[in-house]
């Protein structure tokens, strides 16, 4: 992995200090041309249905935390607008980012931390950067896990310790929560090593003991408490990072200068999208579906927050902290990556 070089080491007090200060996720590739059998909002659609590309390429990871597009998708929130998805799947955010540039998507999902790293580095220079375009997931308690085997050794933060703990990919909110809440916790995150895998395979790793710990995810870590009994280590949306905003919506300055119709659209069936999916009841069945997973452990998920609008405020945090572990070099600005329409 590419190892993290510089770490700061402050308490766990001014650690919260001085975020509290700013006011601030599988492995299934595939395509699928999504569009929706039903519309059920009493929210009439206010675009004009003009829109400069009517067929979108998406990037989605198959968790909870992309369960409002299922939704828009569903409730033909994206038809209404004039729009038709189709979505490719990726294993983490960071790993959508190359296509977003290439052009073989036009928008993706990703965590916060993916976008401000590429962005803070050049690699959207070529397509006038990287633009955020809707909000997506914020954490709330116990789901943002790190987990182990019932009858593993690991049982405490303390115990993680010079561990071997799974993350989905390198250098993202989960690696970067991590660490935060790992040094809140007394233990050194430069200790710990993490190994890259899907969400869908870190069950399999726990119990095998490949891995002492693995950070999970809804459904995720719902399914393995029932399959397997998996136990809580550490609640990485905890301390320095609760409320800690996870990821959202990003195309390429380039598609939101060719397409502004589309990404207006795309952003009022997302805002649907996402006030919807804060009713648990409308994503269970979805869950069942897109992230395969069943009736039961479905309705057992913890849920996070699906924000209706961008705050740069909140987003800042995630940067402050992304300072602090040595993920940026030097400060970083949010503002300048959010469209117009995105915030409110």
């Amino acid at each position: 992995m590419s190892p993290m070089t510089r770490r700061v080491g402050r308490s766990a007090t001014r650690l919260l200090s001085a975020l509290s200060a700013v006011a601030m996720l599988a492995a299934v590739s595939g395509c699928g041309l999504l569009g929706g059998s039903e519309s059920t909002s009493a929210d009439a659609p206010s675009g004009s249905g003009q829109v400069e590309k009517s067929k979108i390429k998406l990037g989605l990871l198959p968790i909870l935390d992309v369960a409002s597009v299922h939704l828009a998708i569903k409730k033909n929130y994206f038809r209404d607008e004039g729009l038709e998805v189709e979505v490719t799947n990726f294993q983490g955010g960071a790993a959508a980012i190359p296509g977003l540039i290439k052009g073989e998507i036009d928008i993706t999902f990703g965590n916060w931390v993916s976008f401000f790293s590429a962005e803070a580095n050049g690699a959207a220079k070529g397509v006038d950067g990287l633009k955020l375009v809707s909000d997506g997931y914020q954490t709330k308690p116990e789901m943002f896990l790190i987990v182990a085997a019932p009858d593993a050794a690991v049982k405490s933060p303390q115990d993680l310790a010079g561990k071997k703990i799974a993350i989905n990919t390198y250098r993202n909110i989960a690696e970067l929560t991590a660490r935060a809440t790992l040094e809140a916790n007394n233990v050194d995150p430069n200790s710990v090593e993490f190994k890259e895998m899907p969400f869908p395979d870190m069950e399999a790793a726990i119990k095998g003991g490949s891995v002492d710990a693995a950070f999970m995810v809804e459904p995720f870590i719902t399914r393995a408490q029932r399959a397997i009994g998996a136990t809580t280590v550490l609640d990485a949306a905890s301390g320095p990072t609760d409320g800690i905003p996870i990821g959202g919506y990003a195309t390429t300055g380039k598609f939101a200068q060719d397409n502004p119709k589309t990404i207006e659209a795309f952003q009022r069936a997302m805002a649907r999208g996402q006030k919807d999916a804060s009713d648990s009841a409308a994503v269970v069945p979805l869950l069942q579906e897109y992230a395969k997973v069943d009736k039961e452990t479905a309705g057992l998920v913890k849920f996070g927050e699906f924000p209706t609008s961008l705050d740069a405020t909140r987003l800042q945090r995630v940067a402050t902290l992304m300072r602090t572990y040595g993920l940026l070099e030097k400060d970083f600005d949010v503002k300048p990556m959010i469209l117009a329409g995105s915030s409110g």
